[in-house]
């Protein structure tokens, strides 16, 4: 019951409209409250002159799952030639002998490490296929600190494009969500390349929103109005959260358009917009659709997006969407890929790819990114991602944080850019800099509202204890890179980017209500085509915590029924 100050921070909070204002904060039993006057304070941390926010949440990171240990086992060299593997002198360092490392796609160990000491609580690895949920539940456990969760990949399963060619039942349809969502533990529905991930594996190279599956004779925007109606329905959280059509066609900005249409209105996510934002417009045919983008999302209030910044450099590209990624796999660098599939589920590619300062296509990627970030005008709509490891490992946050606070740190990297990629770009003519309540959204509380984690992402009583302080430093990359303190549920796990603990973190999903009688049909199909049986796919509560190695199970409540 002991109670712990932080004493004179400056607090953006915004989820509480709190921008700039000093203020102590309190912590008890590892949760905010409110200090009683008079009560004796046990432990007390100076944070005058530092800027407080709540812990980091990253709504998209790909840190467990079948894919992210294959981009791991493909690049032994990122483990090995990580310098924090290996210390300076004997018996010391903080990676010494640590079989967890890697820049590009870190172990599980150094991914909770990592995040902690930036000052982040939370990330969710975003495409979980159903028939692998127990080992990413397991590499989410295993990772140190941060709490977690996962979206569970549907949209391209076999029984769900059956139904959906068979016309049958809404109804029934959207219980098969639910139970999806139930049985593998996940916080919300990913969808990525809609239908067209199935598609690939009958030999169709491409799949448009109203382009017809070969085989099933559904579209893509069949598989997205039945998911975003099925999510209404069961009342979750988190919007479909979509991974659109022709990722990397330049062009594709028409198809992303017809991808938030798709919905009719309902709450839709689009992912690593980045990567579908892309003109076909100049002489390279290859130009920046950003404004067209922006401008979209901006026209469509039940539209939220992530961005997917790329940051220049090496890192490996690990997507679920094996038709693009089969593409990618010529321009493999180092030259090595892997395809893979499990159980007709879905699919993953993992091709290792270094971005360029002086590749045209790579600079006009990062320009694009930027003026996204910049040109949607509601922060609350956008979150900060590098689709970790995809545009960037997620270690490169606190640089971008600087690109858009920055405009004059953000002008001299376009300078060092290939020069036909600055002349096609309108970047150095946006003059918006973020301001820190605008990090605060798009790193923090937007994330948490758009998950529906109700005590997380903000500063007032009753949130859980999740909190990274800050020295306030012009050089907003500095600053970002090692905060002063950072709690966990009101434990001092860092100081100044050193470890100090590493507690369990535990696991955010919901349950929504539907009909069971759905298991008879999913039964069936699974005698007939899985290698699993049935009785063995759904994850029960006792086994969730023993997959998070007894980390807290915390669930995100559904919406409430309208007039309830």
């Amino acid at each position: 019951m002991s109670l712990t100050r932080l004493k004179g921070g400056t607090l953006y909070d915004p989820a509480n409209g709190v921008n700039g204002v000093k203020r102590d904060v309190y912590i008890r039993d590892g949760r905010i409250v409110d200090h009683a006057q008079g009560e004796s304070i046990e432990h007390d941390f100076d944070a005058n002159g530092m800027v407080v926010m709540a812990g980091g949440i990253d709504l998209h990171s790909h840190i467990g799952g079948g894919k992210t240990n294959l981009s791991r086992l493909l690049l032994p060299e990122d483990h090995r030639d990580d310098p924090r593997a290996v210390p300076d002198r004997p018996n010391e360092g903080r990676y010494m002998r640590l079989p967890s490392c890697g820049v590009c796609a870190p172990g599980t160990l150094a991914a909770g490490y990592r995040y902690a000491e930036m000052g982040y609580t939370a990330a969710f690895e975003p495409a979980m296929i159903a028939s692998n949920a127990r080992h990413a539940h397991l590499e989410m456990g295993d990772t140190p600190i941060i709490d977690h969760g996962a979206y569970v990949m549907m949209g391209n399963d076999e029984l769900f494009l059956q139904m959906l060619a068979a016309n049958e039942d809404f109804e029934r349809v959207r219980d098969y969500v639910g139970w999806t969502i139930d049985s593998s533990k996940a916080l919300g529905v990913k969808v990525v390349n809609p239908g067209g991930i199935s598609a690939f594996k009958f030999n169709q190279r491409s799949l448009d929103v109203d382009e017809k599956h070969v085989h099933y004779g559904i579209t893509p925007r069949d598989v997205l109005k039945t998911l975003t109606r099925a999510l209404t329905d069961l009342r979750v959280p988190h919007p479909l959260h979509v991974h659109a059509s022709n990722l990397g066609v330049p062009g594709n900005i028409e198809s992303t358009i017809k991808t938030m249409d798709a919905a009719d209105g309902l709450p839709i996510h689009l992912t690593h917009i980045q990567f579908h934002s892309y003109g076909a417009e100049g002489p390279r045919k290859f130009s920046s659709g950003a404004r067209a983008i922006a401008e979209a999302v901006n026209a469509r209030p039940n539209v939220t997006i992530d961005v997917g910044q790329i940051i220049f450099g090496q890192t490996v590209t690990a997507s679920g969407d094996t038709m693009m990624q089969f593409k990618n796999a010529p321009m493999a660098r180092p030259r090595k890929w892997v395809l893979g599939d499990i159980e007709c589920d879905a699919g993953c590619g993992i091709v290792p790819f270094k971005y360029r300062e002086q590749s045209f296509v790579n600079a006009l990627q990062w320009i694009i990114g930027l003026e996204i970030f910049l040109l949607v005008d509601d922060p609350w709509r956008v979150s900060m991602t590098t689709d970790h490891p995809n545009g960037a490992p997620f270690t490169s946050y606190p640089h971008l944080i600087r690109l858009l606070m920055d405009k004059s740190f953000r002008d001299a990297q376009l300078d060092t850019l290939h020069a036909e990629a600055k002349t096609a770009s309108a970047l150095a003519e946006i003059t918006r800099e973020f301001s820190l309540y605008d990090i605060a959204i798009i790193t923090r509380a937007g994330p948490a509202k758009l998950l529906g984690l109700k005590d997380r992402g903000h500063l007032g009583a009753g949130a859980a204890a999740d909190i990274a302080v800050y020295r306030d430093d012009a050089d907003r990359e500095r600053m970002f890179t090692s905060p002063a303190y950072v709690f966990k549920d009101g434990e001092l796990i860092a100081r100044d980017g050193t470890l100090l603990a590493t507690p369990t973190g535990g696991i955010h999903y919901v349950s929504p209500d539907y009909d069971r009688a759905i298991e008879k049909r999913v039964r069936d199909f699974a005698q007939k085509n899985l290698a699993t049986r049935f009785e063995n796919i759904a994850i029960g509560d006792d086994e969730i915590c023993a997959c998070c190695n007894g980390g807290r199970l915390l669930p995100v409540a559904c919406f409430a029924a309208s007039g309830s």
